[in-house]
């Protein structure tokens, strides 16, 4: 019997990064009923050589607390409601959050511009996402290679670019800093509110202080 894209992503994972646990959203269906189930089975996990991280849910256990993550205080608050609809539950190397959102599609949230990508309406459909491209949505060889040369980083770590992709970064190694994840989101938040609503073209102000 083959196996469903979420079973083999499964099977590839690293982990668990908490204690057990046994997690109910208190929903009948959808993504939400699925991530119960995936953190059930393995209470945090990364794939891809550390590309993609899913958050664990618990005080206890190394990386973000999923529920504490989707907090206002830790990183929500710095973009001033343009994520407030996202339960995320995992992120790539770049700080790009993988989320439900409004407990019924599977997306992915640019920290940068706060755009939000459909990925489908279940983590079936993410999984299958994944697996299409490793490495370009799992960042799997890119993650591998910047681990060799730089060291791995700590599960509470993420990646953020010195000069914003957005803003013609690139994805040199020396335009890459590593930064605590929460911290990575901050610095950006503010940025995102400002190219979010703004038309194509429109020169942006940004401000150091």
């Amino acid at each position: 019997m083959t196996q469903s894209a979420l079973e083999q992503l499964m099977g590839r994972a690293r982990g668990p990064m908490g204690p057990a646990i046994d997690l109910d959203f208190g929903v009948e269906s959808g993504p939400l009923v699925e991530l119960g189930r995936v953190i059930s089975r393995m209470n945090g996990f990364f794939l891809f050589n550390g590309g993609i991280q899913v958050f664990r849910v618990g005080e206890e256990g190394l990386g973000p607390d999923m529920l504490s993550w989707n907090s206002d205080e830790v990183w929500k608050d710095s973009y001033a409601g343009l994520a407030d609809d996202l339960f995320c539950f995992g992120q790539d190397l770049f700080g790009n959050q993988f989320a439900v959102m409004g407990g019924e599609e599977v997306v992915r949230f640019d920290p940068e511009t706060a755009d939000v990508t459909p990925l489908g309406t279940s983590l079936e459909a993410w999984a299958q996402w994944l697996l299409a491209d490793p490495d370009v949505n799992g960042v799997n060889s890119f993650a591998h290679a910047f681990q060799n040369e730089n060291g791995a980083l700590k599960p509470n770590e993420r990646l953020i670019p010195l000069q914003f992709f957005v803003m013609g970064g690139s994805y040199d190694f020396d335009n890459l800093s590593v930064k605590d994840a929460a911290v990575t989101m901050q610095i950006r938040g503010p940025i995102a509110q400002k190219i979010h609503n703004a038309p194509d073209g429109a020169t942006i102000h940004l401000s150091t202080s």
